[in-house]
């Protein structure tokens, strides 16, 4: 990689540690690119260089922070004992990352404001074909019924990122969480072949 591509790379990491950083203390709206650019130890031109403006570089972050949370979801699934705890883990997982203040903020408060509609958000796209891919799996080994594994997975994945988000903008998100998680495996129960 040459110097100037490593540089540019170099302030796009930059940048987006200032962003997260300031947009989970002050939110979208009041966080300043002046200070965050000075935070970063660039200029305005660095972010609209990298990021096109304060919304470009709201998406990197929103993604960053997205993809983080389906990675993480990703290898608590790998831990359980088997494709169905590992799915169901998985949704959990994602869920309860609505209790980290960072994500509850940037990806879940201030994301569908800013970004619109979360399911059409990178992020949820890889989410959604991961899933897949283990339903396929489940319906392969006999333990889901043989549904359509596309529209099911989109039925999962919403089914948690609206979990996240209603906890999200809950008062009260941890009285609320057991209780959430115990519906998402209700309804992902229903999916299993019976007997």
């Amino acid at each position: 990689m040459s110097t100037r591509l490593m540089k540019m790379a170099e302030n796009r990491e930059k940048l987006i540690a200032a962003a997260r950083k300031a947009f989970a203390e002050q939110g979208y709206a009041s966080a300043s690119m002046d200070s965050l650019t000075a935070q970063a130890g660039l200029t305005r031109g660095a972010l609209y260089h990298n990021f096109g403006d304060k919304r470009g570089l709201f998406a990197a972050v929103v993604d960053q922070i997205d993809s983080e949370m389906a990675e993480y979801a990703k290898c608590i699934g790998a831990k359980a004992s088997d494709a169905w705890s590992g799915l169901l883990a998985e949704g959990a997982a994602y869920i309860e990352k609505a209790l980290d203040p960072e994500v509850r903020r940037i990806v879940l408060l201030d994301g569908p404001s800013v970004l619109g509609d979360p399911t059409q958000w990178p992020s949820q796209n890889k989410c959604l074909q991961s899933t897949k891919s283990i339903i396929e799996k489940l319906i392969e080994t006999g333990t889901v019924k043989p549904v359509d594994a596309e529209v099911a997975a989109m039925l999962l994945n919403g089914a948690a990122l609206n979990a996240a988000l209603w906890l999200a903008s809950s008062a009260n998100p941890q009285v609320l969480l057991p209780k959430t998680l115990e519906a998402f495996n209700l309804l992902a129960s229903g999916f299993l072949v019976k007997g």
